[in-house]
């Protein structure tokens, strides 16, 4: 796993205070970080990770030492680092299980590094029974051991938990620096700005978009806002048996684009120079939508948009969905 603090895009405020706690001998044995969803706060925590086990002296983690080669290593080796991940098909979950196995590995003493590391990610998803076993051991730790816990809801978990770790905060990402990050990886300068402005602060979603054609999804769900008023009863069956056969995954993804698109509208109704556009490439093909679309018609395409990501997370057919969802926008 990557370990180096350079490597991190951005959130230069909390990593300076991270290091400097952990220079000066400052470090709780617990911390929760809390922020966004794939802004890099799993990252962080590694380095956080890596520098506490690092066996070498100055900036820490060294990257050479016994340590750091086992937490870089493919297979994850380490034996004095641990983290735990929501397992399930259905349902994402942290079982008692999970935490029981991790408090008695924890309890042990470590045998390469000066101590144990515990990285719970995704902490909110922690059952009941797990939170508990979790918070007795955050009051009574045994050992020297360190636990980071990483979560995007924190007020999902226990307020006695919470109370327990020093929270450190991570924002969005600014656009500037994802583009830049995405450029470093061989996308195009201009794909590059456009992704980063349509991820909301997040590397991961940025990198999820481009992976499955999110603007190609975003130039389709503008295209229909374009011919919306021309559909066809034959157009909307066509559409919906193609678009039937997409994957939930990409047809949520379609729809949160026409959701974007129409909220932009409305934006563009307050203020025409806005800069809180979503799709701020897009301004003046949207500014050309404003006569066909009125605040009425936004609103309520807006409301059919969001029924529709609502009952696609139950088990509906979803080429049914798409139809009828074509059919009362037409009827705007």
């Amino acid at each position: 796993m990557e370990i180096a603090w350079h490597k991190i895009i951005g959130h230069r405020r909390p990593i300076t205070r991270l290091r400097t706690l952990l220079r000066e001998g400052r470090l709780p044995h617990a911390l929760l970080f809390s922020g966004p969803e794939g802004v890099g706060k799993l990252r962080v925590a590694r380095a956080l990770a890596a520098s506490l086990l690092c066996l070498g002296e100055g900036e820490l983690p060294c990257g050479r030492c016994a340590s750091c080669r086992a937490l870089r290593a493919e297979d994850g080796a380490h034996p004095d680092f641990l983290e735990l991940h929501p397992e399930g098909k259905a349902v994402q979950t942290i079982r008692i299980d999970a935490i029981r196995q991790m408090q008695t590995t924890a309890a042990r003493r470590p045998t390469l590094s000066r101590r144990r590391v515990v990285i719970i990610d995704d902490a909110q998803c922690m059952n009941e029974a797990a939170e508990n076993g979790l918070l007795k051991t955050l009051e009574e730790p045994s050992g020297a051991v360190t636990f980071i816990l990483v979560t995007s809801a924190k007020t999902a978990l226990l307020d006695t938990i919470i109370s327990r770790c020093m929270t450190i905060g991570f924002g969005m990402l600014p656009e500037a620096q994802l583009a830049a990050a995405l450029e470093a990886r061989g996308i195009s300068a201009q794909d590059a700005a456009r992704l980063a402005s349509l991820s909301d602060g997040s590397f991961s979603r940025a990198l999820a978009l481009e992976a499955d054609d999110g603007l190609m999804l975003r130039d389709d769900a503008l295209a229909f806002l374009r011919e919306r008023a021309r559909f066809t009863p034959a157009r909307v069956f066509e559409r919906g048996a193609a678009m039937g056969e997409w994957p939930r995954e990409r047809l949520s993804e379609w729809f949160l684009c026409v959701h974007t698109l129409l909220r932009d509208l409305l934006v563009l109704y307050g203020n025409g120079a806005s800069p809180l556009l979503y799709h701020k490439d897009l301004r003046q093909v949207l500014a050309a939508l404003l006569p066909e679309y009125s605040e009425q018609r936004v609103f309520a395409l807006v409301a059919l948009t969001e029924e529709a990501q609502h009952r696609l997370l139950s088990n509906v057919n979803t080429r049914l969905l798409v139809e009828g969802f074509f059919l009362r926008c037409m009827e705007q």
